[in-house]
């Protein structure tokens, strides 16, 4: 990894280098005077979308004839789009994004297929003033605090994982999801798989019944962004919104009971338990392993088995081939983690199963 003193230099740079691609990728079509003739359409999660952003803008100033348009509307409300039901034809778009990997039992029997693109972690950020020094939360702390049992900064629960620590009498505000949400699932699937009472009162899903006094907001970035007006709050984000908004976050207990700080190398280790099956579709809700941040995900894009335009469906495997391969290597500098290798290849592989119909 980068130093501290490095990092800030090399993000910059990347950055630099996204703006001055764009314009000249807007140069090239302004001179040759054309509207993009191809046009490519997502929706879903949020997670991913600073990524999709900045790699979506790197690809048309490198393919002058290609437009992309993805809107970060929340996994359900993608889904419902690329499913088709009770949206118009406007509506409708050629693929989606999400972090929960069970499709929709219509999409299975289209042939569609749903490709890890990129990875990361969920963060629990907090805004605590009067509180100084590392945050720690165990299992018990923050399945607590979500449940509505945990209702206080200075609670016994979470002064014994912070022995000398000065915590605040001040109450928890505890900031959700309101749409359905990939990021919501991850989370609630972590809470069924270390808290017995979460599992019972509440599941897993993309939208749950949570506890009163909870608030609610659309979107991480929503949610990160009333995390740090809101004092004594605290919410599950992706790492990527809490960094760009400089949110503290907590140190959690994983399930080696190691005390493990949300960081690239940490997500790594995490997912390194989740291999995945011959469908690409892998979920790891608390994984094993000494160095390993317990809530992690794969994000995935879904895209149909066949497209009636074939322009198009090279067009998206084009693109998403683009993405797996020199595409990753932005994704550190922008918080995510690049995809090993071997997942790369078999997910490059299945992109061949994009076909025009007919």
């Amino acid at each position: 990894m980068a130093s501290s003193a490095e990092r800030p230099r090399r993000r910059a740079a990347l950055l630099a280098a996204l703006a001055l691609a764009t314009s000249l990728g807007a140069a090239v079509a302004a001179r040759a005077g054309d509207e993009p003739s191809r046009r490519l359409v997502g929706a879903g999660a949020t997670f991913p979308a600073v990524l999709y952003k900045a790699w979506f803008s790197a690809y048309e100033a490198r393919h002058a004839g290609t437009a992309i348009a993805y809107e970060p509307v929340g996994s359900g409300e993608g889904l419902r789009r690329f499913n088709g039901r009770g949206v118009t034809a406007e509506e409708r778009v050629d693929f989606a994004a999400s972090e929960r990997p069970e499709p929709d039992p219509e999409d299975r029997s289209r042939g569609a297929l749903t490709l890890p693109m990129t990875a990361g972690g969920v963060v629990l950020a907090y805004n605590l003033p009067g509180f100084e020094g590392e945050l720690r939360l165990s299992r018990e702390a923050y399945a607590g605090i979500f449940l509505g049992d945990v209702r206080s900064w200075d609670d016994p629960v979470i002064a014994r994982a912070n022995p000398g620590a000065r915590l605040p009498r001040r109450t928890i505000a505890p900031i959700v999801r309101q749409d359905a949400s990939g990021t919501t699932f991850v989370f609630t699937s972590h809470l069924s798989a270390v808290s017995n009472v979460w599992a019972g009162r509440h599941g897993s899903g993309t939208i749950v019944a949570w506890p009163n006094g909870a608030m609610r907001a659309a979107g991480n970035e929503g949610v990160a962004g009333r995390i740090r007006h809101a004092e004594g709050s605290i919410g599950y984000v992706g790492y990527e919104y809490a960094r760009r908004l400089g949110l503290e976050v907590a140190v959690l207990q994983n399930r080696d009971g190691r005390w493990i700080a949300p960081t690239p190398a940490a997500f790594t280790a995490g997912l390194a338990a989740a291999p995945l099956p011959d469908d690409l579709r892998a979920h790891v809700a608390d994984p094993l392993g000494a160095g390993a941040y317990p809530i992690v995900t794969f994000s995935w894009v879904l895209l149909y088995g066949a497209y009636p335009d074939a322009r198009k469906a090279a067009g998206l495997r084009d693109l998403f081939r683009w993405c797996l391969t020199a595409g990753q290597r932005m994704a550190p500098e922008l918080g995510y983690v690049e995809l090993p290798p071997q997942v790369v290849e078999r997910a490059v592989a299945a992109l061949d199963g994009i076909q025009p119909a007919g």
